[in-house]
């Protein structure tokens, strides 16, 4: 992987305004006092008003030290408390890239701006957004043409929406619905599932008898195509030439294929039967075998090809039936990818993966978007990087592209939960430049850090029990470490915007949705243009994700939670024009719990936005929520206009 230094830019010209400085001076009379006054007297002040100088925490990101003639810095500075109640947009200055760097060796001093100063407390006046449609998604009690199934927890929901179909997977399993258009005179009824997800491999690779979790799909509204990404978590068999173990700053590296040729011709989706009631039985018993052989084993499942690797597969759509055919591709993974987070961009379909919830290391991989859009032989290329959190790729929402050329954005939030740095006040930003006519210039820039209001994560992080539900004392995780999916990028006009979302402690001893809007600059630099914390009140609200509709509106749609109320899901937003920092809309209570979630702390681990191709305004949610005397999840799926 390649670094490339940055250099920010001063206005006026740095070398310009070193030359002034470097000119040697007469010291006068005034000289001396405004000395004194800035050394001595302004310190002491300083002190009094709490504004001690520090340094910031990267969570152990490094930055990288630009070396620069003598800068003149400020007598003194610090953040005034907000002229009125409600989250505020940072100062242009500090929201310039240019301050994650450390200048002449030293710390960045700048005071952080407190949690409290962008906390929205009181919901918005203007009126909710409406929901246009809505029906039960997989989950207990679900129950389309091939039959019902059982489902794992954690959810891990995602969504895609096409000009007629909606297709929806969580953990293992996915399913087909009608959307009212051109095709259905309906929104909701099922066409296919619940079928496990490896069915649209059958006849391919591994995965052709491998089912697997944290499946994801994605519409691609640029080509008209579905993708579905499913990773394979066990150990394969042995290949004759392994591919070495990729690290930490190494140059991008390809993938191995993990089938001779592929994709090969494209194959129908697999239709199975539905289970005659011996099938069922029989399964079901098979399952009770599985859970007691893994609880006799501590829940582990016995080692499998001790020297073996993973792999991730894709499924490429041949057209805007998601009940069609598919061209599949299957690549080799040295590492563990967990967590795969598919995106959506002109040169290629971004995959960000975790080695684990033990190690702090993640993988950035891009595949060969358009030669697999035409079933050609593709390629697949990544970087490892250490020392970071969950990284997100910006995923392209509506039909303007980014100028010819632009890389894709990462981002991270800092701290680092296996450290125990639980707080931080920067996202981290990456420049991923693909080049497949010469892989070895493909590069990731970064991390810059934008500066942000101070942020801890909510609950202490991932895996760890937070959210009280009534009549129990099981608390839900709020996976508090991380950027949620999706990192939207919109392109209206010249305006680019990326919206990021993920979950915060609140000054009340709740949770909040923590959102940030950055605009890319002319030379793809990344800054903030407004941020707040949604906290109305003292419960939770946790565990979201954002869209951009046409207008530039943005809608984020989250868990809610805290007793007396039982977990569900609401939906909140704004209209592009209203003030700053606020989500403007009265929230949507899209469902309330029933009951509380008691086999499990585990709670979705995510859940997904996804915007109408067929309007470019119409928002679709889906999120977990318990029924009355359920043992297990059930979800539900909307659609949501902002006006």
């Amino acid at each position: 992987m390649k670094y490339v230094s940055w250099v920010p830019p001063l206005s006026g010209g740095i070398n310009k305004r070193a030359n002034a400085y470097d000119r040697p001076h007469n010291l006068t009379l005034g000289d001396m006092v405004r000395a004194l006054l800035r050394f001595a007297i302004v310190p002491v002040i300083l002190i009094f008003l709490g504004l001690q100088p520090g340094s910031y925490t990267t969570g152990g990101l490094e930055s990288r030290v630009v070396r620069m003639s003598v800068v003149q810095e400020a007598v003194a500075r610090d953040v005034s408390a907000p002229l009125h109640p409600g989250p505020q947009r940072l100062p242009r200055d500090l929201s310039s890239a240019s301050d994650a760097w450390d200048w002449e060796g030293r710390k960045e001093t700048l005071p952080s701006i407190a949690a409290s100063v962008v906390e929205q407390t009181t919901q918005g006046t203007s009126p909710p957004a409406k929901i246009v449609a809505s029906f039960d998604g997989l989950g207990e009690g679900f129950e389309g043409p091939q039959g019902a199934a059982r489902f794992r927890n954690p959810s891990d929901n995602s969504l895609a929406v096409g000009p007629d179909h909606i297709v929806q997977i969580v953990n293992s399993r996915m399913a087909v619905f009608t959307k009212k258009g051109s095709k259905f005179n309906t929104t909701g009824k099922v066409l296919y599932g619940p079928v496990p997800t490896h069915n649209v491999f059958k006849g391919f690779g591994d995965a052709d008898t491998l089912n697997n979790g944290d499946a994801v799909v994605r519409y691609d509204q640029l080509a008209d195509r579905w993708l579905i990404v499913m990773p394979i978590f066990r150990r394969l068999a042995p290949r004759p030439n392994p591919q070495p173990i990729p690290g930490s700053g190494e140059p991008p590296h390809l993938s191995q294929p993990a089938v001779e040729g592929q994709p090969g011709p494209a194959r129908e989706l697999f239709q199975p039967p539905p289970p005659t009631p011996e099938e069922k039985a029989a399964a079901d018993s098979a399952l009770a075998a599985l859970r007691a052989r893994m609880g006799q084993q501590g829940r582990r499942r016995p080692p499998q090809n001790p020297d073996g690797q993973y792999a991730m597969c894709y499924a490429i759509s041949t057209s805007a039936d998601p009940l069609g055919s598919y061209y599949r591709y299957e690549f080799v993974r040295p590492l563990f990818p967990d967590y795969p987070r598919p995106a959506v961009w002109p040169d290629g379909y971004y995959v960000p993966t975790s080695t684990g919830d033990e190690v702090i290391q993640k993988h950035a991989y891009v595949v060969e978007r358009l030669k697999m859009l035409r079933g050609e032989s593709a390629r697949e290329v990544g970087v490892i990087i250490d020392s970071v959190n969950f990284l997100n790729n910006a995923d392209l929402d509506g039909m303007q592209l980014p100028p010819p050329g632009s890389p894709n954005i990462m981002m991270a939030a800092g701290g680092m939960q296996l450290k125990n740095i639980l707080k931080d006040d920067g996202i981290y930003v990456w420049k991923y430049y693909v080049d497949w006519s010469k892989i070895a210039d493909t590069r990731v820039e970064g991390p810059v850090r934008i500066p942000v209001a101070h942020y801890e994560y909510l609950g202490g992080g991932q895996l760890t029990k937070t959210v009280p539900q009534p009549g129990t004392d099981q608390r839900l995780d709020s996976q508090g470490d991380k950027i949620m999916a999706r990192l939207v990028y919109r392109r209206i006009g010249d305006r680019e915007s990326i919206v990021a979302v993920h979950s915060v402690n609140t000054s009340a001893g709740g949770g909040g949705v923590r959102w940030y809007e950055f605009r890319v600059g002319k030379n793809r630099d990344i800054a903030l243009y407004q941020q707040g914390t949604y906290a109305p009140d003292g419960f939770y609200r946790w565990m979201a994700s954002p869209a951009i509709d046409a207008d530039g509106n943005i809608g984020i749609g989250y868990s809610f939670g805290g007793t007396p109320h039982f977990p569900g899901q609401r939906f909140a937003a704004r209209l592009s024009h209203d003030p700053l920092g606020m989500l403007t809309l009265r929230e949507t209570v899209l469902v309330e719990g029933e009951a509380a979630q008691t086999n499990t702390m585990r709670w979705e681990d995510y859940s997904q936005t996804a915007v109408d191709p067929s309007d470019d305004r119409t928002i679709w949610y889906v999120g977990d929520y318990l029924k009355k005397g359920a043992e297990n999840y059930s979800t539900k799926i909307w659609g949501l206009r902002i006006r």
